[in-house]
């Protein structure tokens, strides 16, 4: 219980449902309570009313409180702080890939059935410290093993190969349902689905885009150009880890399947850029601080970052340095010389390559050289 006290909100969390029968922490709280360490959250499961412990709970910490009566969950939110309670429930798929069809009323026991993992699959009860777990549960923690409930794991939820990479690279565990693994199944849930999971998957370390390319789900998600070059200590992290994997897809194609995956615009465009600008300038960053300058100007420093991370010298130049030189002069020097227009920028490009190759250290050189003679 020791970890679960120290988990952020725990305070609240315990508080609210002090003395309520039939709650449980479950799932990855427990698991990383039993190993030692301290959960990111409590998830809470109720066997029988939900809604009515949630009143109550609410009431014990003075909070507001969300009813989804649908799914026989609540919310309760004091401060800046907010919590779930769902109701145990049991869970069928009517196809392939589908939304579970929900049936309230079930046992703990039952709950556990609709886990992803033996290791997500147990459950501690608040009221009297009691330990439910699936069968084999508490092995596999023990041996670091990541395993499906049952062989149509993948088949219900396909969702659930992804979450296989998230937690084998976030836990250092050894998956042992690979011979389940059909990236096929993606066909069969929408985008967005595919696509919260995959940014889920983005906080994870990298090896996480190892096993994306190794069981085929990248290329299945993104095409059968993604690839895995960079698992070294220099590899990027995040949005640029899932560009670095995405360098040899064409701009279009690359741009449609992650709208289609339900990427914003702004996260869109850094993975374009970067995963494009990388395949056009790789290899070509080896000339003076003012041919990179020229090259890079117009770049998002997230392309240069990736170019950098993979080992290119002149990429990490402008990073370090490069990118932090500054002219003496302004635009506003160069109108009052008598340019105007685009000639105004066209000056000032022509001082930064002097100021680079070392022709124009101080002001009076830079207007020299910005200004036609």
């Amino acid at each position: 219980m020791d970890p679960l006290r120290a988990a952020p909100g725990a305070d609240i969390v315990l508080a609210a449902v002090a003395g309520e029968p039939g709650v449980h922490v479950v799932g990855g709280a427990v698991r990383d309570a039993l190993r030692g360490e301290v959960p990111r959250e409590l998830d809470l499961v109720v066997e029988g009313d939900a809604l009515a412990v949630a009143r109550h709970a609410a009431e014990r910490v003075g909070g507001t409180l969300t009813v989804h009566e649908r799914f026989g969950t609540a919310t309760i939110r004091t401060g800046d702080f907010a919590f779930d309670l769902a109701g145990a429930r049991r869970e069928t798929y009517e196809r392939p890939g589908a939304l579970p069809t929900v049936e309230l009323g079930a046992t703990i026991e039952e709950d556990l059935a609709r886990r992803d993992f033996t290791v997500n699959a147990m459950a501690v009860s608040l009221h009297d410290g009691r330990l439910t777990t699936w069968p084999g549960a508490r092995e596999d923690l023990d041996n670091g093993v990541l395993r499906v409930l049952h062989e149509r794991s993948f088949i219900d939820d396909p969702t659930r190969m992804l979450r296989l990479a998230r937690y084998a690279a976030r836990l250092g565990f050894a998956p042992s349902s690979l011979a389940l693994i059909d990236p096929g199944l993606f066909a069969t849930v929408t985008g967005d689905r595919l696509g919260n999971e995959l940014k889920l998957l983005l906080r994870e370390p990298r090896s996480a885009f190892g096993d994306l390319g190794a069981w085929g789900l990248g290329a299945a998600l993104l095409g059968p150009e993604f690839r895995v070059w960079w698992l070294t200590e220099r590899a990027p992290t995040g949005l640029l880890a899932l560009a670095a994997c995405c360098t040899a897809i064409a701009r279009e194609g690359l741009a449609a399947r992650l709208n289609h995956l339900g990427f914003e615009r702004q996260d869109r465009e850094i993975v374009v850029a970067s995963a494009s600008g990388f395949e056009r300038l790789h290899g070509h960053l080896d000339g003076s601080d003012a041919d990179v300058w020229r090259l890079l100007r117009r770049e998002r420093v997230e392309t240069v970052q990736l170019l950098a991370a993979a080992g290119d010298a002149g990429a990490q130049r402008w990073l370090d340095r490069i990118r932090h030189r500054k002219l003496s002069i302004s635009g506003d020097d160069l109108v009052a010389a008598g340019l105007t227009g685009a000639a105004v920028g066209e000056g000032l490009s022509r001082a930064m390559i002097a100021l680079l190759e070392g022709h124009a250290p101080g002001r009076e050189e830079q207007l020299r050289a910005a200004i036609p003679s």
